[in-house]
């Protein structure tokens, strides 16, 4: 029954790719710290993308979709450059230089830069419910990661801060890109473009530039989080955050920057049996605190999406739990012959109902 009643949610699926990219984005860091430990950040990261591209382009190519052309390739270069070779590439290059907790309050900053851009770009305000909902959640973030604070002023992280922070900015641009123009190309189709084309590139530099090991050399635990990266992360998460991107506003989609820290000190408390400290609970408590106050005042003020009818106004914890039961669902379908995760299409289906069209020639 609540099953039926979420799933009749306007933005149902909308709010759904948007959990799905908290969690998995969550335990990335996992992932891509295990792999550069045991490889060059950017050939790592070059790897990761090209693989992930080759997949989306494959598979759009055998669905019939016809390559761009002209100025179709302008808004895909450019996101290419934001999204990828800038904001991925410097992102995991700098994480060989800075802590994984600094590189969480690093990441965080995202959604206050989306407001600061936010605000030069245009004369409409967020409710001030939700600037307060934003700040507080990046004070939880400050609470979490309070022990790494005194990494901003270690001199042999400043190179890995300054990675970081560019990454942060220039992720903050391609997001604000993606959503203006996604209505004049196939997104989809063109995130796939976007990590061959930067994926290509970084290989590239990397190889010119003699920072590779022999892919031989590369050990079983780094290539099973390279495939975790480039077809969990990559292929199918990024399908999700274009999609909430499109229907959700902006600086709601952004949240998952403050979820994403909490998911991954959840992981390690539960699978890794990290330590749960009071300052980590107190944390995760001032960062929910402002997700929920960003998610309902943007709700109630329907900023950035029409107003739809039948809006479940309920916050309580039941249906935001309710929520994450329906996410593991949806990523795998029960089979007579046990648990079968989904094909691209079907999760695409998830979350796109009407067929996607080719990319404008």
């Amino acid at each position: 029954m609540l099953k039926k009643h979420l799933a009749a949610h306007p933005d149902f699926k909308a709010y759904l790719a948007l959990y799905l990219v908290c969690f998995i984005w969550g335990i990335t860091w996992i992932a891509s710290k295990e792999a550069v430990n045991h490889m060059p950040a950017l050939q790592m990261a070059g790897l990761r993308q090209f693989l992930a591209g080759t997949a989306y382009v494959i598979y759009f190519s055998l669905k019939g979709h016809a390559l761009p052309r002209g100025k179709a390739w302008t808004p895909i270069l450019l996101l290419a450059v934001l999204n990828f070779v800038i904001s991925n590439g410097l992102n995991t290059w700098g994480l060989k230089y800075i802590s994984a907790g600094l590189g969480a309050i690093i990441g965080a900053i995202f959604p206050l830069w989306l407001v600061i851009i936010e605000t030069f770009r245009k004369a409409s305000r967020l409710p001030n419910l939700a600037y307060l909902g934003l700040v507080l959640g990046f004070g939880g973030i400050l609470v979490i990661f309070y022990e790494h604070l005194s990494d901003f002023f270690n001199r042999e992280f400043l190179l890995g801060i300054i990675l970081s922070v560019v990454a942060t900015w220039s992720w903050s641009f391609g997001t604000i890109y993606t959503k203006a123009f996604a209505q004049s190309f196939n997104p989809y189709y063109s995130i796939g473009l976007q990590m061959l084309i930067s994926g290509t590139f970084l290989s590239l530099v990397s190889y010119g530039s003699g920072y590779v090991i022999p892919l031989n050399t590369v050990p079983l635990q780094a290539w099973v989080a390279i495939g975790f990266l480039a077809i969990v992360s990559s292929v199918f998460t990024f399908i999700a955050y274009v999609y909430a991107l499109q229907h959700l506003p902006t600086n709601l989609v952004s949240i998952y920057a403050y979820i994403n820290p909490v998911v991954a000190v959840l992981t390690g408390w539960l699978f890794f049996a990290e330590i749960l400290t009071p300052f980590l609970i107190l944390g995760i408590g001032i960062t929910l605190a402002g997700v929920y106050l960003v998610n309902g005042s943007l709700r109630r003020q329907r900023i950035g999406y029409p107003p739809p009818r039948n809006r479940i106004e309920d916050y309580s914890p039941r249906h935001l739990l309710s929520g994450f039961c329906i996410l593991e669902w949806s990523i795998f379908q029960i089979k007579p012959n046990g648990l079968i995760p989904m094909t691209i299409e079907k999760w695409r289906s998830i979350f796109c109902r009407e067929p996607l069209r080719s990319v404008p020639g």
